[in-house]
């Protein structure tokens, strides 16, 4: 393995990491489909702990408008409720008996424009990151040239190399992002 491989391995497994970093940003904007990975980045107050949502009790989703939290234990039903209604999210649990259920309130026109330009400054800062490590990488095999450990062709073919694996990443941000749009604009 040479050490241009080694430079486009760890660029990959970084634009990698963006482009997860992106998803799970675009996973916590709500889009007015209830979706059980709305409440995963929700912790919980457990035994002196904060705890994620998911690991004291089951989230399901009951309808495309409501989210069922069934807690394992009974004592974790306000705690569950605080941290849903301290949450980012403006969302109101309402109990009945162990079960909470989460109504997801309808999107105005305005809060789906608001979503779109949210999302689009997203994908945006998605896309800067991955052209950072683009350049860091093509800035590491300049420098093996100017050291002299690479030939004039190698670096060529390795900032081709790193380029391609750039465009990759963009288009998958770009696929992200349309996506995102389109749940958007849906309901």
């Amino acid at each position: 393995m040479t050490v241009i491989d080694d430079i486009k391995k760890d660029a990959d497994g970084r634009m990698d990491k963006s482009v997860v970093a992106l998803g799970q940003a675009l996973t916590k904007l709500r889009t007015g489909r209830a979706h059980t990975s709305l409440l995963d980045h929700i912790n919980v107050e457990y035994y002196g702990s904060e705890v994620p949502l998911n690991q004291v009790a089951n989230v399901n989703v009951e309808d495309a408008r409501t989210l069922t939290v069934a807690p394992w234990e009974k004592t974790m039903v306000q705690p569950i409720e605080k941290a849903i209604m301290g949450s980012d999210l403006g969302l109101n649990p309402a109990t009945a008996g162990i079960i909470i259920r989460i109504p997801l309130p309808p999107l105005t026109e305005e809060r789906r424009k608001d979503m779109i330009r949210v999302v689009r400054q997203e994908a945006e800062a998605g896309r800067i990151a991955v052209r950072n490590i683009r350049r860091d990488a093509i800035s590491d095999i300049k420098d093996l040239l100017k050291e002299k450990l690479i030939g004039v062709d190698d670096e060529r073919r390795g900032e081709n190399e790193i380029q391609a694996i750039t465009d990759k990443h963009i288009a998958q941000i770009e696929e992200m992002l349309a996506q995102k749009e389109n749940e958007l604009i849906e309901f």
